[in-house]
């Protein structure tokens, strides 16, 4: 789901690196120092499954897992997926730097909108409660990075609506995947690891 360099218009780039730097901010000034460990293994964690893609019809698709990173790290997911964006441009021309605004807004945006709708459900005691609100956390994610992307390809030119809407449409199957990964890893780390979803740094504030 990362949008290469080139492929942009000017607007739609300054609006999402002011999109990105206002969310960065926000996260940084919220971060509580002693969990950027979490927050490191996070930002690995995402760095290495988007990077791993499974062919689907003319395209390709990858894991994202925003939605887990949204509920273990709030506003903090910014910061963390901007970190692991900025490595793949450099590293392996995944994205790119003009795009790199933009491509933060699409993943972790939808993270920290997942935080807020997702989080407290999550902690909740019981066996189906972490399962069910972290497969829609994963999964609703997933779908709104997409619609993102799709809105950032709309905006810049009118001759991207077929491919917009494949972008939403070969995520689908993504959506489901993302969903049961998250669920199922919500779920061990509800019984294993509760203090994990409690994520102190990042506050339920607007």
């Amino acid at each position: 789901m990362h949008i290469s360099e080139g492929a942009l218009s000017v607007p739609v780039l300054i609006v999402g690196t002011a999109g990105a730097f206002a969310g960065t901010a926000i996260g940084l000034k919220r971060l509580d120092y002693d969990r950027i460990p979490r927050v490191s293994v996070l930002c690995a964690t995402f760095f290495v499954v988007s990077l791993i893609h499974w062919p689907v019809g003319v395209s390709s698709v990858h894991l994202v897992l925003n939605g887990l990173v949204g509920l273990l790290l709030g506003w903090a997911s910014f910061p963390a997926i901007l970190i692991a964006l900025f490595l793949q441009a450099v590293l392996f021309q995944f994205g790119g730097l003009t795009t790199l605004g933009v491509n933060t807004v699409t993943m972790a945006a939808p993270a920290v909108f997942c935080y807020y709708l997702f989080c407290a459900g999550a902690r909740r005691t019981g066996a189906p409660f972490p399962a069910i609100f972290g497969f829609f956390s994963g999964a609703l994610a997933v779908f709104i990075s997409a619609l993102l992307v799709w809105a950032a390809l709309v905006f810049t030119a009118s001759g991207f609506e077929k491919p917009a809407l494949a972008v939403v449409i070969v995520h689908i199957p993504v959506m489901v995947v993302e969903g049961i990964v998250t669920a199922i890893i919500v779920s061990f780390l509800r019984t294993a690891r509760p203090e994990v979803l409690e994520v102190p740094y990042a506050k339920p504030q607007l």
